[in-house]
């Protein structure tokens, strides 16, 4: 096997007879791939991994042999070219210098959360089921198969590969790729074929990146919106004209997915508020600026190594462990300004927070419709207790005349038994005074307003 920095080897108990072994040269995390779209790569576990190219239209195919621990990981460069990837865990850290706690954050266990997080040398990006780690120079994206993932790949394919053929064209070349570096003019950055023209405003390669993955998962979220919206209306109303069992489960399913979803939007857009408070934060995502001082601190140096000056020691400065731990030159960059990222993040956070207030909304609708259906039954309760004193007080008025027969029913000797034709008007004001009764409680009680209006 080869011994490159993301070769390992695999276990097996099993002995094979020893192949060729392919060299790979050894590649820094800031050094791009050279990728071939004719043939699919080979990595360096052996496996065989097709790439896309930079239109976006290409087939990706499936992975032959998938090692131990592996996992699939697309690579993206700054050119729009791609390729699939098996790299364990061992490797990503390697190549993009995180810490492995990182890699945590991109696993299972926190599938549902949204974290944007800076790094040395790298962004840590999870939001919704967007799980990427971006360089100056590539992106890293974790399982980039899942059917909500290919729109974010394809679309930043084709926004790559449109801007890599659009500066090709204006400088009149493409293989000097280099020359496409953002640079830095009035806290601005431009790509270096523009910026003596001053055309063309474009933000860095890292930025154009989480802008994709915003854009993305903004829509994504939108649509879950729409579609709670278009359900939760129907089933509303419906249950507001007839209360029943199986309305009342719907809306249930449907307060449900609500509280799901907006606990979604929160999470992203609270993540966009925490960074939007904090400058410093924005500073550390500035991984192209980073970068370029890293590059500058070098060529200065070199500078000072081959003539033997001193003159502009003094001018340079050193960055927190934090950051970059390079000198670089505190007149060329500008570490405070954050304007680029801010002007990105505060149009996501307005679309998230639109987002959300439909969503409060459509909850705001919920309990509208629950307040009306609990007045509804509560009117039909009072309705029921009115009725059932009504019947109370005839029952009471039916009780005086049963006591009367009962009594009367007795085998003891009256004197009214012995009397002709007494039985007819007996029985009769007997009913006529229950009834008078009953008239008269029936009436105290509507004083009393206990029967209502």
């Amino acid at each position: 096997m080869g011994k490159g920095p993301f070769s390992f080897r695999r276990s097996n108990s099993r002995r094979r007879p020893k192949k060729a072994a392919q060299s790979t040269p050894l590649l820094s995390p800031q050094t791009p791939l050279p990728i071939d779209a004719s043939s699919p790569p080979i990595n360096n576990n052996g496996s065989s991994l097709v790439g896309g190219g930079g239109g976006g239209g290409g087939a990706v195919g499936k992975v032959k042999k998938k090692a131990g621990g592996a996992k699939l990981w697309m690579r993206l460069d700054r050119w729009g070219q791609s390729e699939l990837l098996e790299w364990d865990k061992s490797a990503i850290i390697r190549r993009a210098a995180i810490p492995a706690r990182d890699l945590r954050i991109l696993g299972p266990v926190f599938s549902h959360s949204s974290n944007i997080l800076a790094r040395e040398k790298a962004m840590v990006v999870n939001l919704e089921f967007i799980k990427a780690i971006v360089t100056a120079e590539e992106v890293l994206l974790f399982d980039p198969l899942r059917q909500e993932v290919i729109p974010f790949v394809d679309q930043l394919r084709k926004l790559l590969a449109t801007k890599s053929s659009s500066q090709g064209h204006g400088d009149g070349t493409v293989d000097e790729r280099e020359n496409d570096v953002n640079v830095s003019s009035g806290g601005k950055w431009l790509p270096v074929s523009e910026a003596a023209e001053g055309v063309q405003y474009e933000l860095p390669f890292e930025f154009q990146v989480l802008e994709n993955a915003l854009e993305v998962v903004c829509m994504y979220l939108d649509s879950s919106v729409e579609d709670l919206e278009r359900d939760a209306y129907p089933v509303l109303d419906e249950l507001a004209r007839n209360v029943s069992t199986k309305n009342l489960e719907r809306v249930r399913s449907l307060k449900s997915n609500l509280t799901r979803i907006l606990a979604r939007v929160q999470k992203v857009r609270d993540e966009i508020e925490h960074l939007l408070d904090d400058n410093e934060d924005m500073a550390q995502l500035y991984l192209t600026r980073k970068w370029m001082q890293n590059q500058q601190a070098d060529a200065l140096l070199g500078g000072l190594a081959s003539n033997s000056t001193t003159a502009i020691v003094p001018h340079l400065r050193r960055l927190s462990s934090t950051r970059s731990g390079s000198m670089v030159t505190s007149n060329l960059l500008d570490d405070n300004d954050v304007e680029d990222l801010e002007m990105l993040l505060e149009a996501y956070f307005m679309q998230l927070d639109g987002t959300r207030n439909r969503i409060l909304s459509v909850r705001e609708y919920i309990d509208d419709t629950e307040d009306y259906v609990n007045i509804q039954l509560d009117n039909q309760r009072n309705e029921l207790i009115q009725f059932q004193l009504t019947l109370t007080i005839a029952s009471f008025a039916i009780a005086i005349e049963t006591l009367i027969a009962g009594l009367f029913g007795m085998n003891i000797h009256c004197t009214l038994y012995d009397q002709e034709g007494i039985f007819e008007y007996f029985v009769g004001g007997t009913s006529v005074g229950c009834l008078l009764i009953f008239v008269l409680i029936f009436g105290y009680a509507k004083w009393k307003k206990l029967l209502g209006s």
